[in-house]
C-alpha cells in the first residue's frame, strides 16, 4: 500500500532501490549495521549548534518529526487493514495529519505533503472487495 501513496518519481526512486537490495548492492558497505554518526556539527551552521545541543540534550523532538512518525504509523497500520469501512477511517486521520503536518510549514507549498485521495481509494478498496461483477469490465 505504502508504494501507492508515492509520486512519480519516489516510485522511480523506491523501484530502483528494491532492484539495488535484490542484486545484493548494499551488502558490502563499509559501517554495515552500525549507527549513522551525527556527531559531526561542521553541517550545522555555527549560530545554531549551541541550539540543537540544547534541545538534543534535552531529548527535544519538533512537532513536525513526531507528526511525520504518526504519520508513518497510521501509514504501516493501513497497509494490514482488510476492512473497507476501517481502512476508509484511517485515510481520513491520515490526510487529517497531513493537513496538520503541512500547516506546521508555515505555508511553504514545495515542502507539502500530498494529501491521499480517499474517496477514490475507498471507491477502488469497495470494488475489489466487491464479489465477482457479471463479466462486465468497468474499467
Amino acid at each position: 500500500m505504502r508504494s501507492t501513496m508515492l509520486n512519480g518519481f519516489d516510485k522511480i526512486v523506491e523501484e530502483r532501490i528494491k532492484k539495488a537490495l535484490h542484486k545484493g548492492e548494499f551488502e558490502n558497505l563499509p559501517n554495515k549495521g552500525k549507527p549513522l554518526d551525527y556527531s559531526d556539527e561542521n553541517r550545522i551552521p555555527e549560530d545554531l549548534r549551541l541550539a540543537y545541543k540544547i534541545l538534543k540534550n534535552a531529548d527535544f523532538t519538533p512537532p513536525e518529526l513526531e507528526m511525520r512518525k504518526k504519520i508513518t504509523q497510521t501509514e504501516e497500520l493501513l497497509e494490514g487493514v482488510t476492512d473497507v469501512k476501517e481502512r476508509y477511517r484511517l485515510l481520513r486521520k491520515l490526510n487529517f495529519m497531513i493537513m496538520r503536518l503541512n500547516s506546521l510549514r508555515e505555508g511553504k507549498p514545495e515542502l507539502e505533503m500530498p494529501q491521499l485521495y480517499h474517496e477514490k481509494i475507498a471507491d477502488r478498496l469497495a470494488k475489489e472487495n466487491a464479489p465477482e461483477n457479471d463479466g462486465e469490465d468497468h474499467a
